[in-house]
């Protein structure tokens, strides 16, 4: 249980800490290449990981899961091929207009976008069409391996639960609270295991690329955010009783718990 007067960057921290000894390198997230993230962080807006998961496997049976497929596949036919993760008219002309915006400025080279630096990639990122914070900030840690933290639905719930701050908090007041907690911690020493637990994959060419420590930790925290929230932290009647955090909850001992 928190003491009154832990700081919102102690609670982050220990999270942390408590999901890398329970459940280990989570993986997160899984793919084979750099576009195969993007093509995830378009896909992935306003569906489950489930509804991606069965999208990519069409575009990888089909052999359009490529810069080179996506820009040679006919619209109707991505449309048809992503259509599981919802909106897809809509995802499917977004991957379009990715691969388009690729190919004027770096010559169809993920390499040579991802070689930007940070600040100037995600500033460009935003720019685009149907490219928000999230989005942006994915393709970055996990396609780049820039050290920048993602929020999501499953943190802001997660972090409002905790206390550290409220759900409605801004994208960048969060993301800057939890880059400044986690900057300094040390990678987990369980890169290399797999243990099926949270939002745990095998490992992946991605997962498994080389990254700075602070790059891992950021990856590895929001795989466990992932985790809570798919298997506990539901946005109605959570399992906060069987969830691996429950100790850590302000009113983990309170008589009368006040949970949202």
């Amino acid at each position: 249980m928190w003491g009154r007067s832990a700081k919102p960057e102690q609670r982050i921290r220990q999270i942390y800490n408590t999901l890398s000894r329970e459940w280990g390198a989570q993986h997160w997230w899984p793919a084979q290449s750099p576009f195969e993230v993007v093509v995830g962080a378009f896909l992935t807006q306003n569906t489950n990981w489930s509804n991606v998961e069965l999208a990519i496997r069409q575009l990888r049976v089909a052999k359009v899961l490529s810069v080179a497929g996506i820009r040679k596949t006919p619209l109707n036919q991505l449309e048809t091929l992503v259509r599981s993760s919802g909106y897809f008219r809509q995802k499917a002309q977004r991957l379009k207009n990715f691969v388009s915006f690729l190919d004027e400025k770096y010559g169809g080279s993920m390499t040579k976008l991802l070689s930007r630096p940070t600040a100037e990639l995600r500033e460009e990122l935003l720019s685009l069409n149907g490219v928000g914070p999230e989005t942006a900030d994915s393709i970055l840690l996990y396609a780049g391996q820039h050290p920048v933290f993602v929020i999501d639905a499953y943190t802001r719930r997660v972090a409002a639960r905790h206390h550290i701050a409220p759900e409605t908090a801004k994208y960048e007041e969060l993301r800057t609270m939890f880059e400044s907690a986690l900057r300094d911690v040390s990678a987990s020493e369980t890169r290399g295991t797999f243990l099926p637990e949270g939002a745990a994959h095998r490992p992946s060419a991605m997962s498994s690329a080389k990254r700075c420590s602070t790059a891992q930790v950021f990856n590895e925290m929001h795989g466990f955010m992932v985790g809570v929230g798919k298997n506990y932290c539901y946005k109605t009647r959570p399992h906060c009783e069987r969830c691996p955090l429950a100790s850590l909850l302000p009113y983990a001992n309170a008589s009368a718990p006040a949970r949202r």
